[in-house]
């Protein structure tokens, strides 16, 4: 015991203090250990601050410290009557902003541009937030009602028919463009040296004419039955809806089945019964505002969100379409996607606003907005087409094998299995050419179309605020107004991005 007693090691001098230990967590740890942890990083660091030194700082400067924030016209922003160098002119923007949001729209009807706004929000917010209930409910009146009362707030004007009548005269809109090829063809046969073949070609197209005017003479003869009575509208109206009914009684599975959608049909058309009464479209509505006199933030938003809504689903069909087993319908999504991609946007633009009218029967007009509209849906469906065919690309082939096995059918195999997962891996790029798409609407005022940035550029012509400051206060809040859209966007893919892929956080 006295031997390993005497062996035993005791220490008899205190242990030298060490330095602590390097801090990794807090402010200072994070500068340290991502900021400055390597000569590479520091030079970083140092040029980035030098970058936000001298962006960030003359903005804010411009912007905030020597902007005007009160005047009633130019001499307010300038130099002279401030007694320093002027920064932004806020007065200006103050003065202009209705024309900035409304365009030229008529003052007193500016209401119907807000009523639309808040129908909008309130309508599109119980479909952005994941809990709340009645996601079906929503999306129903957000994308089929929203678009028909919004139409007529914004445009005005009333009905003079129902689907009874809107088929009647498409038929017959097809009919005489028929007619009136058969009649060009036979002109041109005078003139032309295949004369008889022309002359031939043109009778046999008069008479698919006839043949079609002679089909469709019971449909457009009750039409002009029903416009000669005083309640045209509605008995069009009732006579749509019993047809359409039983349609999806019949096909949604008759006696058996088909009660579901019988009760879907009629909830369906009583909803529009009341959205027709409440807004007096069966006398003629509100008064009408021409696309022409709008204008600003209220243009861009049509057109933007137009876009986003039609072009999805556009995008999806060309990229089942693109993987088709039929060599039809794949040629034709091949060819279509890859014909709207090769255009630049503003030929598209171009196309649509000033020669689609002449490719179109004499008798026929579209509205400048609608054939933009149309344009721009096409264009960006293209190219959602080839997001989407990316996302089907990533699904293994042994999800629709199980499918197969469980015995569902190819459309309950795609759009219940296949294709949720596919838009789920393509979010980002879906978003991003949402958020491309929104700025992308700065090109309607090439064809005459005042958006947000064409609306500020006319205002730019008002003496009464021509100051040096005055273009780049505008620009800068058209700039802020576009972040804000186009942030919000960004942020709000990632949260659904984070939840839809919360399974595989592990």
């Amino acid at each position: 015991m006295s031997d390993i007693t005497s062996s035993a090691f005791i220490r008899e001098d205190l242990v030298a203090e060490r330095p602590a230990p390097v801090k990794t967590t807090g402010f200072i740890g994070l500068v340290r250990t991502r900021l400055f942890n390597s000569p590479t990083n520091i030079l970083l660091t140092i040029a980035g601050a030098l970058l936000l030194w001298f962006t960030i700082v003359p903005s804010v400067k411009f912007l905030v410290v020597d902007a005007v924030w009160s005047g009633n016209d130019r001499t307010s922003c300038l130099a002279e009557t401030a007694g320093f160098a002027v920064g932004a002119c806020w007065p200006y923007i103050q003065a202009k902003l209705p024309q900035l949001i409304y365009g030229f729209y008529p003052e007193a009807e500016r209401w119907r541009v807000n009523l639309t706004l808040v129908l909008a929000v309130v309508l599109l917010l119980p479909l952005l937030i994941p809990r709340l209930p009645a996601k079906g409910f929503n999306a129903g009146l957000f994308f089929f009602a929203f678009p028909m009362v919004a139409f007529f707030l914004l445009h005005g004007g009333g009905l003079g028919g129902f689907g009874l009548s809107w088929t009647a005269g498409l038929l017959q809109l097809f009919d005489d463009s028929i007619i009136g090829a058969g009649q060009a063809v036979l002109s041109l046969s005078k003139s032309s040296s295949i004369g008889p073949l022309l002359w031939v070609v043109g009778n046999l197209i008069l008479l698919v004419g006839t043949a079609i005017y002679w089909l469709i003479y019971p449909l457009t003869w009750l039409r002009d039955q029903l416009q000669g009575t005083g309640q045209s509208v509605w008995t069009d109206f009732a006579i749509t809806a019993v047809v359409v009914t039983l349609i999806a009684f019949f096909l949604g599975g008759g006696v058996r089945a088909g009660w579901r959608a019988l009760a879907s049909s009629i909830a369906a058309f009583v909803a529009v019964a009341i959205i027709i009464k409440l807004m007096g479209l069966d006398h003629g509505g509100l008064p009408i505002v021409q696309t022409n006199l709008w204008g600003g933030l209220l243009v861009t938003l049509v057109v933007s969100v137009t876009g986003i809504v039609t072009s999805l689903p556009i995008g999806i069909v060309l990229a089942l379409g693109r993987r088709s087993t039929i060599p039809l319908i794949r040629i034709f999504s091949i060819a279509f996607i890859e014909f709207w991609r090769g255009v630049p946007l503003i030929t598209v633009l171009f196309f649509a606003t000033y020669m689609l009218p002449l490719f179109l029967p004499g008798n026929f007009t579209v509205d400048g907005l609608v054939r933009a509209l149309i344009g721009i849906s096409l264009f960006t469906g293209a190219y959602q087409a080839e997001n989407v065919r990316g996302g089907l690309a990533a699904i293994p082939r042994g999800q629709g094998e199980a499918a197969a096995a469980l015995g569902l059918s190819w459309w309950k195999m795609t759009s219940l299995i296949v294709l949720p997962q596919a838009l789920r891996h393509v979010i980002p790029n879906l978003v991003n050419s949402f958020i491309s798409l929104f700025k992308d609407t700065s090109l309607v005022s090439i064809v005459a179309l005042f958006d947000l940035l064409g609306s500020l550029r006319a205002s730019f012509s008002d003496p009464k605020w021509s100051t040096p400051s005055t273009a780049f206060t505008g620009f800068a809040f058209a700039g802020i107004i576009y972040f804000i859209f186009c942030f919000g966007m960004s942020r709000y893919s990632l949260f659904v991005e984070h939840r839809l892929n919360a399974h595989r956080r592990n």
